[in-house]
C-alpha cells in the first residue's frame, strides 16, 4: 500500500475546498502551464441575486445564486438546488464539479450552479411557483438562462414542476425565442423533457457499477470477486437518485439492499429491504419511522459503518468525514450524491485500499441525459421519432426470409413469439436514452481506469477522474489559443 499522507484531524476540509485538493493533487500529474493551471481552477463569475416576493400579507426577501465555473464550452450547464444551506463557496464547489464531470462524459457544457436559500417544505405549492418563477426572472434577465448560454436543471429541493416554471417564465419572456424549451432541461414530458431524465442519475451509478463489474482486475482491487448479484449494499438517502439506484440494482442485478438511511433515522434488514416499500412508506409518512418490515435505527449514520459489500452516500456532502471514515467497512464506495466524502475521509480510506467510485463520474447520469433533453429541444422531435417503425420493417423482413428458408428446406420451425415481438420492436425515446446513457458511463469509466492503470502513482480513480477532465478542458482552451 502506497504511504497517504493524512491531514490534520482537527482541521475538516468543506466541500469547496476539498475540491480544490482534489484539483491541486490531479494537477501534479499533468502538464499544464501555470496559467493554464489557474484559468481551469477558478470560477469565473458568481451572481447574487436578492428579490422580494408578496406572500401572506407581506414581502419576504430571497437570496439566490447562480454560478459560472467554466465557459470553454457554452452552454454552461448545472443544476439549481432549495436549500437553506446554500451558500456561495457550496455553489461555486458544485459549479466547478459541473465542468469537470461535463468533460468527463463529453457532454459539451462548461459547468455552473444554482441554489436559493429557502426550505421549500414550509411554503404551499402556489408560494413555491411564485419564488420560483421571480428567481428565474431575475436569472434570466441578466442572462443567466439561455438556451445558448446557461441551461438549468433539478437538483436537491428541485425537481420536473420547478423546471417547468421555470421554463415557461423564460418563454414568457423571449416569446419569438423558438428555442425557449431549452433554456432548461429536467422538464416534464408534457413540457418538452425526455422520458428517463427522473431516473437517469440512478441509472447512471447502476450502469457505473456494472461497468466496474466488467474488469475483474478492478474488482479485486476492492477485494471483491463475482458480479452484483448478491452483493450486499446500504444506500445514504432514499430520494430520487438513491430510490432510483437501490430499485435497480435490486430488482435488476440481484443486489441486496441491506440498509437505508434517511434523515429521521435509518431501516436495517440482513436479508434485505423492499425498496418500493420503504419509498412508498416515506411518501405517506415523511420518513422510514414506523416502517414495519426491518429493524430502525435512530441514529441512522451508524448505519454506514456495517459489513457491505457496496456503500451508496446519495444525498448531502460530507456525510462520511473525519468522525467516521475509519470506521466505515465498506470495500467499494460509489459516489451517488456530490461530495458526500470530505478531502480528510477521502485521504483515510485511500489508505485502507477503499475502492472509491467519484462523484464527478458516478453522479454523471442527470447531466448526460440533460444534454439528449437539450438536443431533443434544439431538433424540435422526438429521440425515436424517424426510424422506430422503418427499424420495426427491416427486422421483419429478416423474421419473413429466415422463416421462408426454413419451408424451402423442408424442416420448417417458428421463431418463438418472445424473441419475434422483442426482434421486431423498433426502440423508442426511453430505451434509445437508456442505450446513451449507458454507452456514455461505459466509455467514460474506461477513460479513467485505463488511466488509473497505466499510472499507478496516480493512485485512485478519483485522481485519475480529475486528471482525465481536467485534460480535456485544458485541450479546449488550447485550440482556443490560450
Amino acid at each position: 500500500m502506497e504511504h497517504v499522507q493524512i491531514p490534520d484531524p482537527l482541521v475538516e476540509h468543506g466541500f469547496s475546498a476539498s475540491v480544490d485538493h482534489m484539483f491541486d493533487r490531479a494537477v501534479q500529474f499533468l502538464n499544464l502551464s501555470p496559467g493554464l493551471e489557474q484559468k481551469i481552477r477558478v470560477c469565473n463569475a458568481t451572481y447574487t441575486v436578492r428579490f422580494g416576493v408578496r406572500l401572506r400579507g407581506g414581502i419576504e426577501t430571497f437570496t439566490g445564486y447562480r454560478s459560472v465555473h467554466s465557459e470553454h464550452m457554452e452552454p454552461v450547464k448545472g443544476g439549481i438546488r432549495y436549500s437553506l444551506d446554500v451558500n456561495r463557496d457550496e455553489v461555486e464547489a458544485l459549479a466547478s464539479l459541473m465542468t469537470y464531470k461535463c468533460a468527463l462524459v463529453e457532454a459539451p457544457f462548461g459547468g455552473s450552479k444554482g441554489g436559493l436559500c429557502i426550505d421549500p417544505r414550509q411554503y404551499s405549492e402556489e408560494e413555491l411557483e411564485r419564488i420560483t418563477r421571480r428567481f428565474a426572472y431575475e436569472l434570466a434577465k441578466r442572462d443567466l438562462i439561455h438556451p445558448s448560454q446557461n441551461v438549468p436543471a433539478p437538483d436537491m429541493g428541485t425537481g420536473e414542476r420547478e423546471m417547468a416554471w421555470i421554463a415557461d417564465q423564460y418563454a414568457r419572456m423571449n416569446t419569438t425565442d423558438i428555442n425557449a424549451q431549452a433554456c432548461v432541461t429536467g422538464k416534464p414530458v408534457s413540457a418538452g423533457g425526455i422520458e428517463g431524465r427522473v431516473e437517469a442519475t440512478g441509472r447512471g451509478v447502476q450502469y457505473g457499477l456494472r461497468e466496474f463489474f466488467r474488469h475483474p482486475e478492478d474488482v479485486a482491487r476492492a477485494g471483491l470477486q463475482g458480479s452484483l448479484d448478491g452483493k450486499r449494499v446500504i444506500v445514504q438517502g432514499l430520494g430520487n437518485v438513491g430510490y432510483h439506484a437501490a430499485k435497480f440494482l435490486s430488482e435488476e442485478d440481484g443486489a441486496k439492499i441491506i440498509a437505508i438511511l434517511e434523515h429521521d433515522g435509518g431501516l436495517f434488514s440482513e436479508s434485505g429491504l423492499d425498496v418500493e416499500a420503504v419509498r412508498q412508506w416515506i411518501l405517506q409518512h415523511g420518513g422510514v419511522t414506523g416502517f414495519p418490515d426491518a429493524l430502525y435505527v435512530e441514529n441512522a449514520p451508524v448505519l454506514l459503518e456495517e459489513d457491505c459489500e457496496i456503500l451508496i452516500p446519495a444525498a448531502l456532502e460530507g456525510v462520511i468525514n473525519q468522525h467516521n471514515a475509519a470506521r466505515i467497512k465498506a470495500p467499494l464506495i460509489i459516489e451517488a450524491a456530490n461530495g458526500p466524502i470530505t478531502f480528510h475521509a477521502n485521504e483515510v480510506l485511500r489508505a485502507k485500499g477503499t475502492v472509491i467510485i467519484p462523484d464527478l463520474y458516478a453522479n454523471a447520469g442527470g447531466v448526460t441525459v440533460s444534454y439528449f433533453e437539450w438536443v431533443k429541444n434544439l431538433s424540435h422531435i422526438k429521440f425515436g421519432r424517424m426510424q422506430r417503425r422503418q427499424e420495426e420493417a427491416r427486422h421483419q423482413l429478416v423474421v419473413d426470409e429466415l422463416e421462408r428458408l426454413s419451408k424451402a428446406i423442408g424442416t420448417p420451425w417458428e421463431l418463438s413469439a418472445d424473441f419475434k415481438s422483442r426482434y421486431l420492436r423498433g426502440a423508442d425515446e426511453l430505451e434509445l436514452v437508456r442505450s446513451g446513457l449507458d454507452d456514455t458511463m461505459r466509455s467514460a469509466y474506461q477513460s479513467i481506469r485505463a488511466l488509473w492503470h497505466v499510472r499507478p502513482d496516480i493512485g485512485d480513480l478519483r485522481t485519475a477522474a480529475y486528471c482525465v477532465s481536467i485534460e480535456r478542458i485544458a485541450d479546449s482552451y488550447r485550440s482556443k489559443g490560450l
